[in-house]
């Protein structure tokens, strides 16, 4: 006698193609999570997990963990150049939002230090670059820093605070990001 209860609904069905943005989001943001809490050497599996895909959906998107790497920095660089795009944003508030970036992306810095000369992680380089540049120009036609200062000088500023900071123990990271601008503000200070 044929079952007169209906089907059970799958909780996971798959989307396929549909569903690739949406997995790809969950997998950056699953990454930012598992390499906060255990570093680099946090499985790579432990990502799909976390975001609730297959390893496949994992592989499909990231390749290897530099590709992982290139796409949170990518989401990284976006929001800075969304964020200076105003015109009364300075190098300051920059500094400002690397730090915040910095704290929940150490281990991938690590790993973006380590491959500066693979192409994905170049191209985020040169984006970052460009910010900069503007940022810099901004700043010394205010007044706010002086004519010394380049855009290297800055981008260097920049990593070498991120660094720093993916090296600091958690605990000690604000003392270490207030010591590393108290630094960099009157180097660039105008003279």
């Amino acid at each position: 006698m044929p079952s007169t209860a209906s089907p059970r609904a799958n909780p996971r069905q798959n989307r396929g193609p549909a569903a690739a943005a949406d997995n790809r989001r969950a997998l950056i943001a699953a990454a930012r999570e598992v390499y906060a809490e255990g570093g680099l050497g946090a499985p790579f599996s432990a990502v799909a997990k976390r975001a609730g895909v297959g390893q496949g959906s994992l592989y499909r998107h990231f390749p290897d963990r530099t590709a992982l790497a290139v796409a949170v920095f990518e989401d990284n660089v976006r929001d800075l150049e969304d964020y200076t795009a105003d015109d009364e944003r300075t190098i300051d508030d920059l500094l400002d939002r690397v730090v915040d970036q910095a704290v929940v992306s150490t281990a991938f810095i690590e790993l973006i230090t380590a491959d500066l000369s693979d192409a994905r992680v170049s191209a985020m380089g040169a984006r970052f670059h460009a910010l900069v540049d503007r940022l810099v120009a901004r700043d010394r036609a205010a007044g706010r820093v002086g004519s010394h200062v380049e855009t290297e000088d800055v981008t260097l500023a920049t990593g070498m605070l991120a660094t720093e900071l993916a090296r600091a123990d958690p605990a000690q990271r604000a003392g270490v990001a207030r010591r590393a601008r108290a630094l960099f503000s009157a180097a660039f200070a105008p003279r």
